[in-house]
């Protein structure tokens, strides 16, 4: 059953990463070394780049400084409305589930795959926080968790005469969210793959097609 957040998220309010912190300060003592900002601003202000823990306290940083200010962040997770339907669960008794489109995924999924089979893609997901948990248990049965090409993996289930697939675990880029993987394969499989969204599958052949385009000439075999 769908489940309600009862408030909405401002993207001021979404909590910033260490990456987030040291752009910041990365420009803070570019500015100070172009003459910009004096030794006692930069210290001021490097302190507050530090103890921030949010995008509305770092963006204020740098809004006096030529060509950065908020394109300096890498967009954070959308405002979301009162009343959007979150997806929490999914079970495959004997058959299968998905979970794909743009379907709205909280901090925590829980799926279960007896005896069947089941898709939890996370490509165009709706994140309403930055770090998302997913407990996946497979039992006799297999799982696919599909998480986008730019998150930050970290998996940390275990096969008992099954399989739990680590190898897409790693960093990820700057703002991107986290995804944790955890649970256990008991004669079954969990398997997460990085996989590129289909918006993007579609550019990637479009500029494909553009690129044979532009370099076919008449003497070409094709």
């Amino acid at each position: 059953m769908s489940e309600l957040i009862p408030e909405p998220v401002h993207p001021g309010q979404i909590r910033t990463s260490d990456a987030d912190r040291e752009r910041v300060a990365a420009v803070l003592r570019e500015a100070a070394a172009e003459g910009r900002l004096d030794l006692g601003e930069l210290d001021e202000r490097l302190g507050r780049v530090y103890a921030a823990r949010t995008y509305a306290e770092l963006e204020p940083l740098t809004h006096d400084l030529p060509a950065v200010g908020s394109s300096l962040f890498p967009p954070p997770p959308p405002a979301y409305v009162a009343g959007a339907p979150v997806s929490r669960s999914g079970y495959a008794l004997a058959g299968k589930f998905e979970r794909s489109g743009p379907w709205s995924v909280g901090p925590e999924f829980t799926c279960l795959a007896f005896w069947g089979g089941g898709l939890v893609d996370l490509r165009d997901a709706i994140f309403t926080v930055g770090a998302v948990r997913i407990n996946a248990y497979a039992l006799m049965g297999g799982l696919e968790i599909w998480v986008p090409e730019q998150a930050t993996v970290h998996v940390t289930g275990v096969g008992v005469m099954g399989g739990f697939d680590h190898r897409a675990t790693g960093p990820g880029a700057p703002g991107a969210p986290t995804v944790t993987v955890g649970g256990f394969a008991l004669w079954g499989g969990v398997a997460i793959k990085r996989k590129p969204s289909e918006r993007e599958l579609r550019m990637r052949k479009q500029e494909k097609k553009r690129r044979k385009v532009e370099n076919w000439s008449p003497d070409s075999d094709d």
